[in-house]
Parts: structure tokens; C-alpha cells; sequence
């Protein structure tokens, strides 16, 4: 089975995976959790951090597998430190035997479905933070990686899902009603809408629960669906 959840944020918003463990009994590691972005375990500046490695050992021993694509909220320094390799036919980071991240641009055959990953958003809160130690520009998708996400859309072309951490522009409107922040990953994201038949999209980061929002776009926060 597939599962998907919004944003976690560490500890802060991660008790979901938990209870959703205790109620749900008969998962197995062949079972999947995809995060929709700001993963938040991969945090802490030094990777021996005793806090942060209880939390990603209790992480690693629930029953299913999870998956999660990067937010703007993640420390990209770390992140990028883990070696890259091939899973299910895209590019993940192997975080520990039980938890991967799923890499930009990338498409994965998961359970005979094909998903479509682009993390990534611009965080609004950026001056209220310091670079290099809750905050990073690589949150934004580089040119290098938005390259890669077109010649990946382009040579797929069809998917079953796409999974982002924000969304397309069009869908602004659905979750704010104003909005003065001009993010430049909600263009990329049009660009990658242009190229790609999908059945549907889902995303994160807007902290809100909205299935549906137009038959084929849902955006994901506390809620945990099952796709397959």
C-alpha cells in the first residue's frame, strides 16, 4: 500500500505517523509513507546530534517505509551530504534502511505507479531566519535541477501522480485568498504542469487539508490518504 501526509516539521507535526502505525496494524516495510515535503528530521547543523538520532531510529523502526520529497524548510547542507543512488528508477537519498529521500525532478515506479517528484518551495519566513543554519537558498530549485525535471517530464510524459512540496500558481487562489510573496517554484512548477499528463497532483506546504480542490489537485497537511 500508499500512503500520502503533508509536512511533518520533526517533531512538531510528525505524531500522525505514529498513531497511523498504532492503528494500522498489518503494515509492513513493502508499505509506504510519502511526506509531501519539510521532511524536518534532517535538521540539526551537527549530524551526531543525539536528539535528532533518537527521532530518526524511532522513525526507521515503524512498520512501513518512508519516503519524502525536500521542502523549504530542510537543511540542504545535510541533506545533499548523503550519497546518491537509484531506486525504483529514480534518484533518492538513503537517510537509513527505512527512510528515503526522494529526489527532484525524478520519476519512480512505486507498486506499478508512476510518480513524478519536485520538491522545493521559497520560504516566506526567510528573513526572520540565518542562512546556513535554519535557512538555505537551495530551497528553490537550481537552474541545474529544474533542467533535469524538464528532460525527465519531457522523456515520461505521463504519469499517474505528481507529488510537490508547493504548487502551480493556478492553485494559489484555492488556499489564500492574497498573496505578496512571489515564489519562483510555483513557475517552475507551471512549466512542469505544461508538460505532463498526470491523474493527479498533490502537494504540501500550505498547511491545509483540501481533497479534490479541482478533481484533480489535493493539498495535504494532517490528513494521511491511501492512494494504493
Amino acid at each position: 500500500m500508499v500512503f500520502l501526509t503533508g509536512d511533518t516539521h520533526g517533531h512538531i507535526d510528525s505524531q500522525k505517523l505514529f498513531d497511523f502505525a498504532k492503528i494500522h496494524k498489518n503494515l509492513t516495510k513493502n508499505d509506504y509513507m510519502i511526506i509531501l515535503g519539510d521532511f524536518g528530521f534532517i535538521f540539526y547543523p551537527n549530524p551526531d546530534n543525539a536528539k535528532e538520532k533518537y527521532q530518526l531510529k524511532e522513525l526507521n523502526e515503524l512498520p512501513y517505509t518512508i519516503l519524502f520529497i525536500d521542502g523549504n524548510h530542510c537543511n540542504f547542507d545535510r541533506l545533499n551530504s548523503y550519497p546518491v543512488e537509484t531506486w525504483n528508477g529514480g534518484k533518492i537519498h538513503r537517510i537509513s534502511d527505512s527512510i528515503f529521500h526522494l529526489m527532484r525532478g525524478q520519476v519512480f515506479n512505486i507498486q506499478n505507479k508512476t510518480f513524478f517528484t519536485m520538491g522545493g518551495a521559497q520560504s516566506y519566513d526567510k528573513v526572520y531566519r540565518t542562512e546556513g543554519f535554519d535557512w538555505w537558498k537551495e530551497e528553490v530549485p537550481s537552474y541545474q535541477e529544474v533542467n533535469e525535471m524538464v528532460d525527465n517530464a519531457n522523456k515520461v510524459k505521463n504519469v499517474d501522480c505528481v507529488l510537490t512540496h508547493t504548487c502551480t500558481t493556478n492553485m494559489i487562489p484555492y488556499l489564500i485568498e492574497y498573496s505578496d510573496m512571489n515564489d519562483p517554484t510555483n513557475s517552475i512548477l507551471d512549466e512542469l504542469d505544461k508538460i505532463l499528463t498526470y491523474k493527479h497532483w498533490y502537494f504540501g506546504h500550505w498547511h491545509k487539508d483540501i481533497i479534490n480542490i479541482d478533481k484533480k489537485h489535493t493539498c495535504l497537511y494532517n490528513k494521511i490518504i491511501q492512494l494504493i
